[in-house]
């Protein structure tokens, strides 16, 4: 496996990680709560939906040109990966609440059980399960199509994602908990440097600029977002400190 094929699959995985831990955290609340049965069909038929949705676009995607392909899928890795980077700055800051799953299944959990239970099938058990699975689903699906598509590897990109649903919900049922103790908000931050970063080097590559090294560029290039997203956080920090010692 090549530099970039590995990095590839470390992005996605920790992205599509990252999202799944999200969904499992509400379907676990609403399985518990109002049974298993309606959350479980919910789930398979937004998986359902969203394999799919990869199958049909994947091929599409690999027949644009090279240099188009690049620009379009650069910009849009770019602004998707400075989105979630934005967050995770100021999360590490403390400027913004870090996610915490215990909270969101007991908030998910407390609404599922105020909601009365119907004879027969459980439609709000299954909608609720659809939505957050779908929902987390089409991040990890854009995710796949613009990595896979740009290396023209689709497959490998599904496989990594794949690996990182099966070893969530695997360690999920084993605990039979939300996966509180998963560092998220690390992984958010790390999935936010390197979605920046691949963005900038296909969006230029398309463009036409050549790259020093070629793909061996990539490593310094996510290191310099790095420093400079550690840089903003330390900014942020010190910001919020200011503003308290003057208060």
């Amino acid at each position: 496996m090549s530099g970039a094929e590995l990095s590839l699959a470390l992005s996605v995985f920790l992205a599509c990680a990252v999202e799944a831990v999200e969904a499992f955290t509400i379907v676990l609340a609403v399985g518990t709560t109002r049974g298993w049965s309606a959350a479980l069909a919910g789930t398979a038929a937004a998986a359902l939906a969203l394999a799919v949705l990869v199958a049909a676009l994947g091929p599409a995607l690999t027949v644009l040109p090279l240099g188009v392909l690049r620009v379009v899928v650069g910009g849009l890795l770019l602004t998707f990966g400075l989105q979630w980077l934005r967050k995770a700055i100021l999360r590490a800051a403390g400027a913004k609440d870090k996610h915490d799953e215990e909270a969101i299944y007991r908030e998910e959990a407390a609404e599922a059980a105020a909601v009365p239970v119907a004879a027969g099938f459980d439609g709000y058990a299954f909608a609720i399960s659809f939505k957050a699975v779908l929902l987390e689903g089409l991040e990890v699906a854009f995710i796949v199509l613009t990595f896979g598509a740009n290396q023209h590897d689709v497959g490998l990109a599904a496989a990594a994602a794949a690996l990182a649903v099966l070893v969530v919900v695997g360690a999920g049922l084993s605990l039979r908990a939300p996966l509180a103790r998963v560092p998220e908000n690390g992984m958010k931050f790390a999935v936010g440097v390197m979605l920046t970063a691949f963005g900038i080097f296909w969006g230029a590559e398309g463009a036409g600029a050549s790259w020093p090294g070629g793909e061996a560029s990539l490593g310094p290039l996510v290191a310099v977002i790095l420093l400079a997203a550690l840089a903003m956080v330390a900014e942020v920090r010190s910001r919020g400190a200011e503003r308290v010692s003057a208060a």
